[in-house]
Order: C-alpha cells, then sequence, then structure tokens
C-alpha cells in the first residue's frame, strides 16, 4: 500500500511517498524549508505545496515536533508558539482537502523504527530516544505505542535532561564522546530505573557515529543504533495514515 507522509521540522517540511509494506520511499522525497516564523497557516501551506507535488489525494500522515494530543497541538518546539493548542489536523484537512493523522515527530519515527529497523522482531518494552537538539522520545510495549512520552524533559540534576545530554549540549560545551557518554550513561540509568526497559535504540543524525560513545554508556539494557536514519519520520507517518483507512 502507497500512502504520503510529511515531517514538519523546524527547519524544513519534507515528504514522500512510501510502500507501507516494505518501509521504502516509492520516489525521491520532496523538501521545502520550513516558513520563518513558522506559524501555523504559512506551514499548512507548505504541507500542501507538497501534497500537490505528487499530485497526492488520499490520506496524509503527518508529524510535527511537539506533543499531539486527538489532533491537536499542545506544545511547540522550534516552531512559532501560536500552534499551541492549535487543532492542526482540522486545518490541515482544511487546507489540503485530504485526510490527515497528525502525530509526535518521535513517535512517527518510532513506529517505523519497531517495524522495520532495530526494533523489528523485538518483544517488550521499547524506548527510542533521537539525540539532537534536544531529545525525542517514543515508548512501546510489545509493539504498541504509548504517545507523547516527551522524556527529554525528566530531570536531571535539576535540569531537563536534553538540557544535560542532548548532542546540541555536547556541541556547545566540545565535551569529548567519553564525558557525553557518562552523562548519558546518568540519563539511561535513570530511565532504567523507572521503566525497566528491554532494548534502547537511539537514533538521531549523531546515532551514526555511535562506536564513539557507546563504550562509555554503562547501563544493563542493551543499546542498539536507529537503522531508518532520516527516513524514519516520513514512513513512521506514512504507517499512521493506514489508520485513515
Amino acid at each position: 500500500m502507497e500512502l504520503l507522509g510529511i515531517d514538519i521540522g523546524g527547519s524544513g517540511i519534507k515528504g514522500a511517498i512510501v510502500d507501507t509494506e516494505k518501509g521504502e520511499f516509492v520516489q525521491d522525497r520532496m523538501r521545502i524549508p520550513t516558513p520563518q516564523p513558522a506559524k501555523p497557516e504559512p506551514v499548512a501551506d507548505v504541507v500542501n505545496q507538497i501534497a500537490e507535488h505528487f499530485s497526492w489525494k488520499g490520506p496524509i500522515g503527518c508529524t510535527f515536533p511537539a506533543v499531539v494530543k486527538h489532533g491537536v497541538t499542545l506544545s511547540a518546539a522550534n516552531v512559532d508558539d501560536d500552534w499551541i493548542g492549535t487543532d492542526a489536523k482540522s486545518l490541515l484537512q482544511d487546507t489540503i482537502g485530504s485526510p490527515v493523522v497528525v502525530l509526535n515527530d518521535a513517535d512517527a519515527a518510532g513506529i517505523a523504527e519497531v517495524k522495520f529497523g532495530a526494533g523489528k522482531g523485538r518483544d517488550g518494552l521499547i524506548v527510542i530516544l533521537t539525540l539532537g537538539t534536544g531529545i525525542g522520545s517514543a515508548f512501546f510495549m510489545n509493539g504498541v505505542l504509548i504517545p507523547n512520552t516527551e522524556f527529554g524533559h525528566l530531570k536531571i540534576r535539576g535540569k531537563d535532561a536534553e538540557d544535560r545530554a542532548s548532542d546540541r549540549i555536547r556541541q556547545e560545551k566540545d565535551y569529548s564522546w567519553k564525558k557525553w557518554g557518562k552523562r548519558l550513561s546518568e540519563y539511561f540509568q535513570y530511565l532504567e530505573f523507572l521503566f525497566t526497559p528491554d532494548l534502547f535504540i537511539i537514533g538521531g543524525g549523531v546515532s551514526k557515529k555511535y562506536d564513539k560513545f557507546f563504550p562509555y554508556i554503562d547501563c544493563n539494557t542493551e543499546i542498539v543504533p536507529a537503522q531508518l536514519r532520516n527516513q524514519a519520520g516520513i514512513v513512521g507517518a506514512a504507517m499512521a495514515a493506514k489508520d485513515l483507512l
């Protein structure tokens, strides 16, 4: 089955038609820079441009960097605060003229990773963490998503975890891989204490260099790098759109 997935980010909005049985793009993705400021109506117009680029008329899955509940965006990360409390689902549907499902970006990436990537065939409790500007999270029990976890905002030594252990902090503070790995250890150990997961999957661009910092992470849970990389959000969004059929 082919469905359109769109990934809204703070710097770019990307979309592709996805074969949801294989987890692969059917053709090259389309990317348009995110309007600045990233207010709801201009962003919706760009999402519509992507749908028009693919001449798409069917269901669309759309990720968003926020807590999303029943299609309403309850927070805003790297986009304008006007999104807080916006009925994103209705806005996008009215703009595009197609049925839309909206979900958190890390949740979408997690859906793809559990189905086609590092979590494929794995049971139990899986925690997916994307290490980037912040820390995104997705939480799965036996393949079922528990949405909007926001584990990047757990408090470590009085600060949000993402303000101590994100890749942004590593770069800003010029931490060595060893020092950053120790900060990640503290964070992962706290997650272990709270949830006793069976598997950590680590995504984000820095996961391509996992061999540089994984050796310094000390925790009992198995840790593996994500496999779908920057395709995960689009693939997961398209998979979520299947629920509209």
